[in-house]
């Protein structure tokens, strides 16, 4: 692990066998303990658990909290009851993204929102009114998922609260929930396409929760799974990332998240520019089959010797028996499933657009 790079709330209580780390943020984060197919296996047969401590939280909190939320988020939080999360978008002034965020509603003068980019919090405190607070609380709480089939029958081993879909539904959350004698938050959202659960608590109490979560799940198959167990989840389940599918040149209609922009609530941050961008977005993001083995992260794709996009980034799909599957930047002309496009690659190849997503196209086993 590099010096230079902080640790997370977890890092003391990760297993010894951490083979390679990376950069998250200016946090080091377990790329994998050495074997990803098995966290992998985990992830969709048993359960697997992630760390996302690295992402930053914002609290707003205040009489005019909602709004100053909705001042700068795609989707109108006004109507939404304590205990549900939204998932939407934040943008700049040309409409172009920022973050794709996750906002938690706790009610009308409290919400949180959950994000990557530094510049959320700078909006925040451009829209809030003076009896506003806004805090930025990475550095307090600690945030683990724990995705799989079994993710909640193992969490259920620690509480006596009831996780059952019926009482926590996909997108809802609780706090103040007793869970190994701790008090976390826990929330049904993930980043997998799985069954799944996100737990946030406080720092101090973050490895006294590692260990009784892995005291519960490891006679069911939990391990620790690193960034490229997560990668290749989300890649089969179509799930973008910034920085990755998208960038400040595109709008949330370049990169699936078109449904997530609501034009017919009150004004917001971008919302001017986002109007007439809806008329001709040039891009849309696709998953895309790959042929054989190789380093497709960024290699360009062609049609009739005319560059029309690129790899976004790519994996090894265990779910289609080892082909590659990658998702893909392209003009929108050209996103058509089944269309083929020729790869700029030392040896012949084609990329061969397929259906979003390639695992669980329904998503009924993250509602499930």
């Amino acid at each position: 692990m590099s010096d230079e790079l902080k640790q997370t709330p977890f890092s003391a209580s990760y297993p010894d066998g951490v083979v390679e780390w990376i950069d998250v943020y200016g946090y080091a984060v377990p790329l994998t303990w050495g074997d990803p197919g098995a966290e992998y296996a985990a992830a969709r047969n048993h359960a697997a658990a992630f760390e996302f401590s690295m992402l930053l939280k914002w609290d707003v909190e205040g009489e005019g909290a909602i709004q100053t939320v909705n001042s700068i988020f795609s989707r109108d939080i006004r109507e939404m009851k304590p205990g549900t999360i939204a998932y939407g978008v934040v943008v700049s002034e040309a409409g172009m993204m920022i973050d794709d965020c996750t906002v938690f509603v706790y009610g009308p003068e409290l919400v949180r929102i959950i994000g990557a980019n530094p510049i959320i919090g700078d909006l925040l405190d451009q829209y809030r009114p003076n009896n506003v607070s806004v805090r930025e609380r990475r550095n307090e709480l600690a945030q683990l998922s724990v995705q799989g089939p079994l993710s909640r029958e193992i969490l259920q081993k620690l509480t006596s609260i009831d996780i059952s879909n019926d009482a926590l539904r996909w997108y809802h959350f609780m706090t103040d929930v007793d869970m190994a004698g701790m008090k976390v938050e826990i929330s049904r959202i993930g980043y997998t396409g799985e069954l799944g659960y996100e737990i946030m608590l406080p720092v101090d109490s973050a490895q006294a929760f590692w260990d009784a979560l892995f005291e519960a799940g490891e006679p069911l198959g939990l391990l620790p799974a690193g960034a490229a167990c997560v990668m290749m989840c989300r890649i089969e389940a179509g799930l973008i990332m910034g920085e990755v599918e998208y960038d400040h040149t595109m709008t949330p209609y370049e990169c699936r998240m078109a449904w997530s922009v609501d034009l017919n609530k009150d004004n917001f941050h971008g919302k001017d520019a986002l109007i007439k961008a809806q008329k001709n977005p040039s891009l849309d993001i696709v998953s895309v089959l790959l042929p054989g083995e190789g380093e497709y992260d960024g290699v360009e794709l062609m049609d009739n010797n005319k560059k029309v996009g690129l790899v976004t980034m790519a994996i090894p799909s265990p779910y289609l028996e080892g082909k590659f599957l990658g998702l893909a930047r392209i003009n929108r002309a050209n996103a058509i499933v089944g269309n083929k496009l020729d790869l700029v690659l030392e040896e012949n190849g084609q990329a061969e657009i397929v259906a979003t997503p390639v695992y669980d196209p329904e998503r009924a086993r993250s509602r499930s």
